[in-house]
Order: C-alpha cells, then structure tokens, then sequence
C-alpha cells in the first residue's frame, strides 16, 4: 500500500487490478496507478493464473513499491473482484484493467466530484484509446459530454454507458447488491444494473479518465462470449416491460458487426430476432449476409 502523508481525511480509493496474461502491459498499469496525485490509495493487485511472466513482472515492482500482490490458481474476474472487495480498506473501489492506463489526476477528479454527492454510487469519465505500443488510435476518439444514468438509461435507452476502465464504485453500493456476479462474465454491464436498479445513479464525467488498450484479446472481440453474457445478465432483468426489445435491439446491434466476417453467427442472430422488432439494422445485417465475403 502507499500513502500519502497529511491527508487523513481524504478517503482511501482502493485500486483493484486483476492480472492474466498481460505481462507486456502490466507494468504501465500498475505504473499509472502508482503516479496518481491523489495520496490517499491502496492497492491490490492479483494475478488470476497466468501462464505468461506476469508474476514476475509484478513481483519486480512490489520489491520496489510494497503494495500487495498476491498470485492464485485461476477463479475468474468475478470471484477476484469479490475476494478483493472484501478485504479493501477502502470507501471507494476502482477496478482496474490490467492492460489499460490511468491519467495521472484521475482518482483526484473523481473523489473530489463524489464528496458530496451520496447519490452516485459509479462515478466514470472518458477514455482515449490507444494501440497495444501506446500510440494513441486517434479514429477512435468519443469524448463525450456529462450525463447521469438511471437504471431505465443504463437499460432501456440509447445513452452511451460508462467505461469499464474509469468505473469507481461507493463501495457501500457494491455490498449493497451483493458484489460481482461469477456466473456472469462480462461484469461491467450487470454491475451498472444493479447498482442503477439499487436507487443508486451513474455520473460520466467529461473529463479524459483512462486509456483503453485496443489489441488482440479484447474481450469485445469474441463475439459469441459477448452475446452470451449480455443475454445472461437481461434476462435477470425479464420483469422488466421492455425486456424483449431490449435484447431485440442488442441482437440487431451484433448482427450488423458479424454479418460482414462471421456470417454463420450472424444467421444464428438473425433466427434470434422476433420478426416485430425487424428494422433497418436487421435489413441491413440481412444484405451482408447475402453479399460474398471479401
């Protein structure tokens, strides 16, 4: 752990990062964590069963730095993040990406815009992306004004979310709907959820809070697992009235992106769609299906 000195009353921010197979990112991760301005942070890192040298990696910096590190056979994200939660120190939790990098003053802008608005359970910002080197991938940039989500937002709208690598949580507001879910993958959606659902908003800053490292094994990638997980976690929302378009719109959503390079998954979509929620995302998801690959 490190701190800074003179600052009791600042809140301790927790920073959890969860480590597997990063080894050419995980020291700018951690790196970017240590350089924060805010002085008042704890962080835990977790290596979740790599089979690269990211443990070796880290242990170098833990040498230098002294935070806590501790390597485990392989649980999962979910279960990590529990396990972490439960033994933080502190009233803020960020978790962290470990191939991602945060801006120096980011904890510092987001604790000083949470002091006293207790009804924000994640705060969030925006992020630059940047190439597995570090160059940043300028055709990518969304930086986007301030907005506050409220569950039927985060649900039932076209409201762009919160990204994943600025997320910091009340952790009040994590004990309160029980944590992270291990059944379901991908954690950030059913997280925002939950917590919206709780009575809790979501307010995305404007401010440049992360960079977000686009490669290879970025899980928005696999298609498949994303369409899985995102049908996992609404269905833990079926009361709701508009459960069936929902799904409907995110199916339309993905079968745009497959259907120009992964056209058996897109037909698969395509059979999935009630016909009454057809519209122009299906017609054109259904035209590049039946153009030639190229």
């Amino acid at each position: 752990m490190f701190k800074g000195a003179g600052v009791a009353e600042a809140p301790l921010v927790t920073v959890i990062i969860a480590s597997y197979n990063h080894a050419p990112y995980i020291e700018a991760s951690i790196g970017s964590v240590l350089a924060q301005t805010y002085p008042s942070v704890e962080l835990l890192v977790v290596d979740d069963g790599s089979s690269d040298d990211s443990v070796e990696r880290i242990r170098g910096l833990q040498a230098r730095y002294g935070f806590d590190f501790r390597a485990q056979p392989n649980q999962g994200l979910a279960r990590t993040l529990n396990d972490c939660v439960a033994r933080a120190r502190g009233s803020l939790i960020a978790p962290f990406g470990s191939d991602d990098i945060m801006m120096p003053d980011r904890l510092a802008i987001q604790v000083a815009y949470l002091a006293d608005k207790p009804e924000v359970g994640i705060c969030a910002g925006n992020i630059q992306s940047i190439d597995g080197e570090g160059r940043v991938i300028a055709r990518r940039e969304r930086v986007r004004s301030f907005r506050r989500l409220s569950f039927e937002d985060v649900f039932d709208s076209d409201i762009p979310g919160a990204p994943a690598p600025t997320l910091l949580f009340r952790k009040e507001a994590l004990d309160r709907v029980g944590g992270f879910d291990p059944e379901i993958r991908l954690e950030d959606l059913l997280i925002a959820l939950k917590i919206t659902r709780a009575g809790y908003f979501i307010d995305v800053l404007p401010d440049m809070l992360a960079q977000y490292r686009v490669h290879e094994t970025n899980t928005y990638k696999n298609r498949r697992f994303m369409i899985d997980n995102v049908l996992k976690t609404y269905d833990q929302f079926r009361d709701h009235p508009s459960y069936a378009r929902v799904c409907a719109r995110f199916l339309n959503s993905m079968l745009l992106k497959c259907a120009r390079d992964d056209k058996n998954l897109a037909w698969e979509l395509v059979r999935e769609i009630p016909f009454r929620y057809w519209n122009m995302k299906t017609v054109r998801g259904l035209l590049r299906c039946m153009s030639p690959l190229r």
